[in-house]
């Protein structure tokens, strides 16, 4: 079962929703952060990365707990009256996602029935566990999946009718909607009938949120489990609402081989031929842009037995055929030599970064599917870093 309830949430007046709204935390740069903050002085940057909103000498924890104070101050941000269950729909030209935002519970998650797909950075945890016990709040939602059911489904159609209490577009042209359930109670029974719940997004701070529960816990000599900090907020979305896009990349090589040389490492493991496309079409194929020219790469190693679901990924076999034996990166994580490349920024940035010489190769893979990651998840494996960008 899946234990979910209401909790009452520190939001902003409608007024200020949008802009109030940010991206998340780590997915952009200390100088983009000053531009946000500088432009919308409201950004709720300004608690997320209170670190580019400060001077060396400031502790960037408590700027960020001076930063959240003013804005409750002002009345920018406020705390509901009640515990509360929200509806949350995120829709753009080419697709909408409408999941369900409440707390759950961190000892599932230490039981393993909120299961993870990724191995955690021990800095950035800890980093994030150090913001959430200062400001005693958490400031980010844990992006979950669950396998959708049909009285999960009904209620969130029912109270979408409804009025909502945001409904605003970003920057980015997504438009964001949120209701405020009015059946709270009904959620969380839906709930429990889910088996488990899957992260999608948000191990770092699902970790951090765990780790901070044990420290205020410790401190607290009434501790009974039913506190706040024993629950983590978060937005569950039915998995067959989610799309996942490919997680591209690019190397740099600095052997000094040719082209030819590459190719020939790489026809060990693979039947290549030239490609007139840059976007793979299925498991197993590889897109790769080498000196001005796109490959098609097409796994050629024989298995004696079925690979598991792990084997199969797309992003394992890269990583296994090409990055370790033919570049040397043993550790993607680590490895200075390779780059990231989100699947919504399209493959022209992939050209564009070898084209410059920035990178050597990149490399284009046909994007991991809901169904690799519950699988991945049910084993209670990991997959190989940057396997998924939702």
């Amino acid at each position: 079962m899946t234990l979910i309830k209401p909790f009452r949430a520190l939001r902003p007046a409608p007024e200020f929703a949008r802009q109030v709204s940010s991206v998340p935390y780590d997915v952009i740069t200390e100088d983009e952060v000053r531009g946000f903050i500088r432009e919308n002085p409201l950004s709720f940057l300004r608690i997320t990365r209170a670190d580019a909103d400060c001077t060396e000498a400031d502790d960037h924890l408590r700027k960020a707990e001076e930063n959240l104070e003013d804005l409750i101050r002002r009345g920018v941000l406020f705390e509901e009256a009640e515990p509360s269950i929200y509806i949350y729909r995120l829709m753009s030209e080419r697709h909408s996602q409408t999941g369900v935002v409440a707390c759950c519970s961190l000892e599932e998650y230490r039981q393993g029935l909120i299961k993870k797909h990724e191995h955690t950075r021990p800095e950035k945890v800890s980093e994030r566990t150090r913001h959430m016990v200062c400001l005693r709040a958490q400031t980010g939602l844990i992006f979950l999946a669950y396998r959708g059911t049909e009285q999960i489904n009904e209620l969130v159609a029912g109270e979408l009718s409804g009025e909502p209490i945001y409904d605003f577009t970003c920057t980015n042209d997504i438009r964001q909607t949120v209701w405020k359930a009015a059946r709270p109670d009904e959620f969380a029974d839906a709930f429990g009938d889910v088996p488990a719940l899957y992260v999608a997004d948000g191990h770092h701070r699902l970790e951090s949120a765990r780790l901070a529960a044990d420290e205020l816990a410790a401190e607290n000599p009434e501790h009974d489990g039913s506190e706040d900090y024993n629950f983590v907020i978060a937005g569950m979305f039915p998995a067959e609402q989610l799309k996942i896009l490919a997680y591209n990349r690019v190397v740099r090589d600095d052997s000094g081989r040719s082209d030819d040389e590459i190719l020939n490492l790489l026809s060990e493991s693979f039947i290549i031929s030239p490609a007139d496309r840059a976007v793979p079409e299925e498991h197993g194929e590889i897109i790769m842009y080498l000196g001005g020219k796109w490959y098609d790469l097409r796994h050629n190693v024989a298995y004696i037995r079925e690979p598991d679901p792990i084997e199969r990924l797309d992003v394992t076999i890269l990583q296994q055929y090409v990055l370790a034996p033919v570049f040397g990166i043993e550790d993607p994580r680590t490895d200075e030599r390779i780059g990231f490349v989100g699947g919504i920024h399209g493959t022209e940035e992939l050209k564009q970064r070898v084209d410059s010489g920035e990178a050597r190769a990149a490399f284009s893979l046909f994007a991991t599917t809901m169904d690799d990651l519950f699988a991945v998840s049910d084993m209670g494996e990991t997959m190989p870093p940057k396997s998924t960008w939702f």
